[in-house]
Order: C-alpha cells, then structure tokens, then sequence
C-alpha cells in the first residue's frame, strides 16, 4: 500500500496533512470519484461541507437517469426476490445488463417457474436489443435490435399493449408480434433495464409502459444500480443534505444542480483548481483532459494519466473491510463482512485523518492572527 507525496514515499500523517494544505488552499475543492461504501460516503459530504466544496460521483450520469424519471413522473420498483418467486413474464431491456450485474441470473433463477406462481408454468422472458449470448443465457426470447433502435422498438410496444395503433412496419410487426399480449396477459410481470444502456426519455417509456400494463395486470420495474455503489451514495447523500451527488456547498448550504456541480466540467472549464479523487471499488483514474492537482485516494495499481500531488492506496469495501453497501441483490443497504480482511486503509479513515488536519491548520491560523 504506497502512501505518496509529490512522488515520493512519506507517512501517513505526513501526506495527510499535504492534502489538507492543497484542499484548503484551493478556491473550489472537488470530491470526485465517490467510490466509497456509506461510511466512506459520509466522510466525503462531511469534507465538502467543511471546504465549501463540491462533490460528485463517477457514475452520476447513470445513477440519475432513474433518479430524474423518479422525480418527474414516479416510478415503480420491486425487488430481486419479488422478480424471482413471482414474475411468470420478465422484459429485458437493452445489452450489457449481465455485466451491469454478474449475478442476475443466478439471483433470479428464471430457468424455473416463479415459486408462488399457482399454475407453475415455465415463465416467458423477451429480452430487447440484448448483447451476444445474453438472450440464451437467460432462456430468453431475443428481440434483436442496436442500441438506437431500442427506443423506437420501446414506443411500439407501449402503443400496441395500451391499443394505439402505430405506424405500419413489418419489421417491428415481426419482432413485437405476441409480445404485447403476453406481456397483459402476466399475472406479475417485471421489467429489468440498466441506466448505463438507456436513456433517460427510454427509461420514463419504460415507467409508462409499466404505469399502462398496472390498469389490468400487476408489473414493477427492476433497475440495475449503477457501478462503485453510486445508488449507497444517492441515498446517504440523500439523508445527509437532502439532495443526491452533484451538491456544492459554495453559499454555506447544500445547493444541487446537475450541471454546475458534474465533476468533469468543473474540472475541464478550469472552477474546481484541486480536486480529490476516491475510487476504492476498482483502479478507476479520473477521467478529466485538463490537468489539475488532485489527492488520490484509490486502490493499489491504479494507473493515473499523470501524478497526483498526494496518494494515498486504500483496500476495498468487502474484500479488506467490513462495509455497508447498496446491494443489488436484494435492493437495499446491507452490511458486508470482508471476505480477506487485511490492514489496508479505509476511505472513511483517511478522509476523517485530513479533516483533523484542517482542523489543525485552522488552529494555527487563528493563532497567527
């Protein structure tokens, strides 16, 4: 585990109080990354407000395409055991979703019937514009389409299940043909996406449809959390200021805007002059071109474009510590036991080490005045 200041080994207390310098000096702090599990998460708010700062996380852009349907028209959400022991018809929409979450299969088991499904038969599973292999892997029937097409094969089908007609195309005839009536004909139905495949005008057709099949059937929806607990962050930043990631504490109060607050613009147009950047999760480098002093508090061999003024390695939530994490498998925070506990750091330590720092600095000032 490196603990690094301009390049060169130092103790903890040593570059803990280098970033405490660099972040106090700085007329806009960025906190950046965000991957951190709750209690990392909250250290991380804590800092930002003590800096007049801002804070983002590195997979915003994801995590709050659901969130802004959610506050524009509402939404449905069930969970993965809903999904596993009642759902005799599940829609999958868009590619990748196996990647998006590795245990999806497994965890619903839709190889069998829904266990509370008093008829037992096999379940009917359509899968729309899905990734090579996905379909079959999951038993699915594939409605195949490019990522372009989802949106415009997505209109049809709610116009046909809500009984609109729809401009004549024998493609999509094709494709769609049954689709609609075995979808009303569910006794309970989900509808599985991921925010890193779709769009934001996808997922509030998604919520539509969802919306029109729940006047005659029951059907939830089935988000997939976007990656580096982005939705942990979303909720503990939420009970914290009361608004989700991309929050700056500029005027003293938590204010939020997705666009003024997105760590990259803040970065590339030259407002945020230091940032820190926390990815415990995997070796994630900040994206940004332009270069600006970062503190890095990341995993070992994370390669960064160029060096960062302090580092500081950290091991991961669950694998070197014990966390608490939004956890998709069951839709919910829960608490994870390491699975090899080690001594390696943890972000909530670090972050808590340079908040004392600043606190010490701030002494001296006073002092000197």
């Amino acid at each position: 585990m490196k603990v690094l200041v301009d390049g060169a080994e130092a103790p903890l207390d040593r570059a803990a109080s280098a970033a405490a310098h660099l972040l106090e000096q700085a007329r806009l702090p960025l906190i950046a990354g965000l991957g951190a599990d709750v209690e990392g998460t909250r250290a991380a708010v804590a800092l930002a407000e003590r800096l007049h700062g801002a804070y983002d996380h590195m997979s915003s852009e994801f995590a709050l395409r659901d969130l802004d349907v959610m506050r524009q028209a509402g939404q449905f959400f069930g969970t993965p055991n809903e999904v596993r022991v009642r759902a005799d018809c599940v829609l999958m929409i868009g590619g990748k979703l196996t990647t998006a979450w590795p245990d999806m299969l497994e965890r619903l088991d839709l190889g069998k019937p829904a266990r509370f499904d008093d008829l037992q038969k096999p379940r009917k599973i359509f899968w729309i514009g899905p990734g090579r292999g996905e379909a079959a892997a999951a038993g699915a029937t594939e409605i195949a389409a490019a990522s372009a097409e989802v949106p415009g094969l997505l209109a049809a089908l709610r116009a046909k299940v809500a009984g609109h007609k729809i401009r004549p195309d024998a493609t999509i005839e094709r494709k769609l043909a049954g689709v609609a009536e075995d979808l009303k004909a569910a006794r309970f139905g989900a509808i599985i996406w991921s925010a890193e495949t779709v769009g934001r005008l996808t997922i509030e057709m998604i919520h539509g449809l969802l919306l029109d099949l729940n006047k005659t059937t029951r059907f939830t929806g089935l988000p997939i959390a976007a990656a580096g607990n982005a939705q942990g962050v979303v909720q503990t930043s939420g009970w914290m200021t009361g608004f989700p990631m991309r929050t700056g504490f500029g005027r003293g109060y938590p204010e939020h805007d997705t666009w003024r607050f997105e760590a990259n613009r803040l970065v590339e147009s030259g407002e945020a002059d230091v940032a820190l950047w926390i990815s415990s999760y995997k070796t994630e480098p900040p994206p940004w071109n332009r270069r600006v002093p970062f503190i890095a508090i990341a995993t070992p061999n994370t390669r960064f474009p160029y060096p960062p003024k302090v580092q500081i390695d950290v091991g991961t939530p669950g694998i070197d510590h014990n966390s608490v994490e939004f956890e998709q498998n069951l839709r919910t925070f829960t608490a994870i036991e390491a699975r090899q506990a080690s001594d390696a750091l943890q972000v909530a330590d670090v972050l808590r080490l340079i908040d004392s720092n600043l606190d010490q600095t701030l002494m001296k000032g006073t002092e000197a005045c």
